[in-house]
C-alpha cells in the first residue's frame, strides 16, 4: 500500500488530496473520500487506508486547497460555511475530486463511489444530487440538509446515510427532509439510524473536543462499516 500526494484543480484553485493505492486492486473500483470539516486529516487518511487494503484505490480529497488543514474548529466552520454558501462551487469542488480519481491509471469510471464524514458526508450527497457518474455514495454522520432537495432526483448512485439517531447537529427535522425528498425519487437509497449515536460517531477522537454533541460510538462505527462494505460490494458487483 502506498501512499502519495495528488495534485489537482478546481479552475484557479489548487488542491492536495492524499491518494492511497492497494498492492492488488480491486478490477478498477475506486474511492473519493470527503473528510470533515476540519480537511484531509488523520482520521479520514486512516480510512482510506483501510479502504486500499480491501483493494479500493481510494482519494483523500481536498476541498479548500492547497491541503488545508483547520487550525481549530472555529476555523473548521468557517472554511466550511465559506464552501457551502455557494452550492455550485461546492458540488463543482467535489466533481474535481471526482474527476482526479478518476484519471488515474487503472480506474474504470463505472466503477466510482464517494464517501463522506460529516461536513464529507454532506458533500458525497451534493455531488451525488449533481447528476455525478457514481456507483454508490456512502454518508457517515453527515449533513442531510441541502439547497437543492429536489436535486435528489438526479442521483445516479446507490445511497446510503448512516446517521446518529442522537445527533443534535442533524435535527429529526433534517432526517424527515430528507426522507421526503429520497422518497419522490427512483433513487435506490437507504438510511441507518444508530441508536445512541451522537456527531462524529465513526471517529474515536471525537471526544477530545469535550463537546456533548460529538463522541465515538463502537457499535456504530463497526456496523455503519460493514453496512458501506455491503453497498461497496453490491454496487460494484
Amino acid at each position: 500500500m502506498t501512499s502519495t500526494t495528488l495534485e489537482y484543480r478546481d479552475g484557479d484553485v489548487r488542491l492536495k488530496g492524499i491518494l492511497v493505492q492497494p498492492e492488488k486492486r480491486s478490477a478498477g473500483s475506486a474511492i473519493v473520500l470527503f473528510p470533515d470539516a476540519r480537511g484531509v486529516g488523520a482520521h479520514a487518511i486512516e480510512c482510506a487506508g483501510r479502504l486500499a487494503a480491501l483493494g479500493y484505490p481510494t482519494l483523500v480529497a481536498d476541498l479548500y486547497g492547497e491541503g488545508i488543514l483547520a487550525r481549530d474548529m472555529t476555523h473548521a466552520g468557517e472554511l466550511m460555511r465559506g464552501l457551502r454558501a455557494d452550492v455550485d462551487r461546492w458540488r463543482a469542488r467535489a466533481r474535481a475530486s471526482l474527476d482526479a480519481l478518476a484519471r488515474q491509471e487503472g480506474v474504470d469510471r463505472a466503477r466510482l463511489a464517494a464517501l463522506g464524514y460529516c461536513f464529507g458526508g454532506g458533500t458525497a450527497l451534493e455531488l451525488a444530487r449533481s447528476g455525478a457518474p457514481l456507483a454508490a455514495v456512502v454518508s457517515f454522520h453527515g449533513v442531510l440538509a441541502s439547497p437543492r432537495p429536489a436535486d435528489a432526483a438526479n442521483i445516479k448512485a446507490k445511497v446510503l446515510v448512516c446517521h446518529g439517531a442522537a445527533d443534535p447537529l442533524v435535527p429529526p427535522a433534517d432526517v424527515a427532509a430528507f426522507e421526503e425528498a429520497m422518497g419522490r425519487t427512483k433513487v435506490d437509497w437507504q438510511l441507518h439510524a444508530y441508536g445512541g449515536a451522537v456527531h462524529a460517531f465513526t471517529n474515536p477522537e471525537a471526544g477530545t473536543a469535550g463537546n456533548a454533541a460529538f463522541a465515538y460510538n463502537e457499535a456504530a462505527d463497526r456496523r455503519s462499516w460493514s453496512a458501506m462494505l455491503g453497498l461497496l460490494q453490491e454496487a460494484f458487483a
